[in-house]
């Protein structure tokens, strides 16, 4: 996943083999080991070496054959190949290395010259490895919906959390009240994903739902007012197609749209509100400040579309993992124990009692504080694009 505490620097190494052709992300670190990404135009490569120049690890994904199909080389067909391959490619190298993210002193990529829409693959993937405390971060899954300051390892002040049910286990609902696994597009795909795609097809502006909590300046979450409007149109349209509960409506796509927007808002506007208070109170660097999105609803790319919307309008960088890290994995724990092991925090010998904690609250709760600041939000534009 993302290395935490490491302090960064961006700039273009002043050597003859680098200059003008990579960019760097120097790290205060002791180790002298560079990561090199190349995508510069129709082959995904990484590779590990130390100052020497001796290649500790390499990996190579060529679109060779695609191209030779398609009779040449197109950006869009190329853009999206690196997009599947990176991650994997970098993993490759970095593993056969034996080298994990947080030993690299730097990180370089390709920024010219090449393909565009290659480049920006390369870079933006690059860019998503150093992130310093403190950040902004939004937890989205079928359990839980939080807004926090990440200070430290260990070190959170809660900024808003949810009072009813959280944003996953809302679409999932939606989704079952829907009896999506009927619909053939859906039948293998979660309740989230599910209203993802269809909503693809769908016209929000059918079924407008309100946003919830309007009128309440804080950053907690509610999904479960929303979740009973919904609902109530479902039955409306039930009975204006004279058909019963658990059959397909013919404008399930519209619903799946119109849930999902006001989903999206409704997350876009806590968070819009919580980096303001974040400003207010010099809670994030005033250089580079981050927000750092996770938890399984994290995957959904509208949802992070218009969370770009507000980051951009902030002047925040916003970081999503890839999918496949979304949701459970052990790569997560794995690294939250690196992190622990390199602070010495939480290390317990063999012979120690360990508990498990069903629930676990996190950090300082300051969620009183932004709601008696009254933030009030300037208006945005929510304009976003399947």
């Amino acid at each position: 996943m993302l290395p935490a505490k490491v302090k960064n620097l961006w700039r273009l190494l002043h050597c003859r083999r680098v200059m003008d052709f990579t960019s760097l992300t120097r790290k205060a670190y002791h180790s002298r080991l560079v990561l090199g990404i190349e995508t510069s135009c129709d082959d995904t490569g990484a590779a590990v070496l130390d100052e020497t120049g001796t290649i500790l690890g390499e990996s190579l994904y060529s679109q060779n054959e695609v191209h030779l199909r398609t009779g040449g080389i197109i950006p869009t067909v190329a853009q999206q190949l690196h997009r599947e391959s990176i991650e994997v490619v970098v993993h490759e190298a970095l593993e056969r290395s034996g080298v994990t993210p947080s030993q690299l002193s730097a990180v370089a990529t390709t920024v010219k010259p090449g393909l565009a829409l290659s480049l920006g693959i390369g870079l933006a993937f690059s860019q998503k490895f150093p992130v310093p405390f403190p950040f902004l971060v939004l937890l989205v899954s079928g359990g839980h919906s939080l807004l926090a300051v990440a200070r430290g390892i260990d070190d959170f002040l809660l900024l808003g959390y949810m009072l009813d049910e959280a944003p996953g286990d809302t679409l999932d609902k939606v989704a079952r009240r829907l009896s999506l696994t009927k619909h053939p597009d859906c039948s293998t795909l979660s309740g989230g994903q599910a209203i993802e795609l269809l909503a693809r097809s769908g016209d929000r502006r059918k079924f407008p739902f309100r946003t919830p909590m309007g009128r309440i300046y804080d950053c907690c979450f509610s999904f479960a007012g929303l979740r009973s409007q919904i609902t109530m149109s479902i039955i409306k349209k039930e009975a204006e197609e004279g058909i019963e509960q658990g059959t397909l409506l013919s404008c399930v796509n519209d619903i799946a749209a119109g849930t999902q927007h006001t989903v999206a808002v409704h997350l876009a506007k806590r968070t819009h509100r919580a980096i303001l208070f974040c400003k207010e109170n010099g809670l994030l660097p005033s250089d580079n400040p981050i927000l750092v999105v996770s938890g399984g609803v994290a995957s959904n790319q509208y949802i992070c579309k218009a969370l770009t919307v507000i980051t951009e309008k902030t002047g925040l960088r916003l970081l999503c993992p890839p999918p496949r890290f979304c949701t459970d994995n052990g790569v997560m724990i794995a690294w939250n124990g690196i992190e622990r092991l390199k602070e010495g925090r939480g290390i317990l010998s063999p012979s120690e009692d360990v508990c498990y904690e069903p629930k676990a609250p996190l950090g300082v709760d300051i969620s009183a504080k932004v709601r008696a600041a009254g933030i009030r939000l300037p208006p945005v534009r929510m304009k976003i694009l399947s």
